[in-house]
């Protein structure tokens, strides 16, 4: 079983900011792959999916993101995961916008959602999507950028990069980490 992870924030407040990506992208794998909704457990809206034979438990906590870890901790330890089975989706504010980052291990690059989750999993060796959402203009502080709406011109071309998110989360499930790594790092949709 494998469980993936999308990060953001709950409340209709935050529903459509950049920091939200992470649950912007698992709803486009869900609108693909479900046939019922989400159910609140684990301190998350979670969604039990079946890819090929296998079980996977789509997962947005409802901890806001700085405590992300303990609903992932919850799911893992419910279903025995391992940390390298469970796949976290999140945004990066230092990738341009849409750039898609797939790796299989690492820092937590500053995102306190995955730095949350790789405390309280105890490990680095995490696989994760990250999403490019580009950096804060010189005038803004990092924290009000991430938490803003999207531009208008970033509006026009999310939806296609939404749909390329969810396309390589869908690869990752479907034909494995280095598969999706070797077909989407780097892409940019616009």
């Amino acid at each position: 079983m494998r469980i993936v992870v999308g990060l953001g924030n709950p409340g209709e407040q935050y529903r459509a900011t950049r920091h939200n990506i992470g649950y912007l992208i698992l709803s486009e794998v869900a609108r693909r792959v479900a046939y019922e909704s989400p159910k609140s457990k684990f301190r998350a809206d979670a969604l039990n999916i079946q890819v090929r034979d296998e079980k996977v438990l789509l997962i947005c906590p409802t901890t806001f993101m700085n405590r992300s870890g303990s609903s992932v901790l919850e799911a893992s330890r419910f279903y025995k995961v391992p940390p390298e089975n469970v796949f976290v989706v999140c945004d990066d504010l230092n990738l341009p916008f849409a750039k898609i980052r797939i790796r299989s291990e690492g820092g937590s690059g500053g995102q306190k959602g995955l730095q949350d989750v790789i405390r309280v999993l105890g490990t680095e060796k995490i696989p994760r999507l990250r999403f490019g959402i580009g950096q804060p203009p010189a005038h803004w502080d990092a924290a009000d950028y991430v938490l803003a709406n999207f531009s208008d011109a970033e509006k026009k071309l999310l939806p296609e990069a939404l749909k390329k998110a969810a396309d390589a989360v869908l690869c990752y499930l479907n034909e494995g980490l280095n598969e999706a790594m070797n077909r989407y790092n780097g892409k940019i949709d616009n």
